[in-house]
């Protein structure tokens, strides 16, 4: 049974958190080269197509697979570590980029990253550290948009 499947089969807002255990320089499709270093990455998304969080988490899951998002380049290089995930029609995907874009440690490593419909925001980033739910959460709450609780779910995936 596929970790995703403990997914909803609705749509949200999720974030991937991603590490690297070596440094790379990757090209990300036309938008530029990614300069990978070793530590943690979080890289927010969202899906309301067909399957919802269950299929997209899924597909960044996988390996093998047609190179159609930004995070498509990247995935061979990280192993997933944790989906922290909110099931619901709210399109908190840029909310949920500008408040991990303040945690501590943060840094956008390739701008436009995951963001194409968003001119100079980028929605990867980088840390040295684990960033935890716990911060995010509480950067969340300390903003004025809906935001329902956000769920982990941890993942074993083996990385490359």
């Amino acid at each position: 049974m596929s970790e995703s499947t403990r997914l909803p089969r609705s749509g949200g807002t999720y974030v991937l958190l991603c590490e690297a255990v070596g440094q790379a320089r990757i090209q990300i499709g036309r938008l530029g080269t990614l300069t990978l270093c070793p530590g943690w990455y979080a890289y927010v998304g969202s899906a309301f197509g067909p399957g919802g969080l269950n299929a997209r988490v899924g597909r960044h899951l996988r390996r093998d697979k047609p190179l159609r998002w930004h995070f498509d380049y990247l995935r061979p290089y990280v192993a997933l570590r944790a989906a922290w995930y909110m099931a619901g029609q709210a399109r908190c995907e840029s909310h949920w980029a500008t408040k991990l874009a303040r945690l501590p440690g943060a840094a956008a490593p390739l701008s436009g990253f995951g963001a194409s419909d968003h001119p100079g925001a980028s929605h990867l980033f980088a840390f040295a550290h684990r960033p935890t739910l716990l911060d995010f959460s509480a950067g969340l709450a300390a903003g004025n948009e809906p935001c329902g609780e956000v769920r982990e779910l941890l993942l074993q995936d083996s990385g490359r």
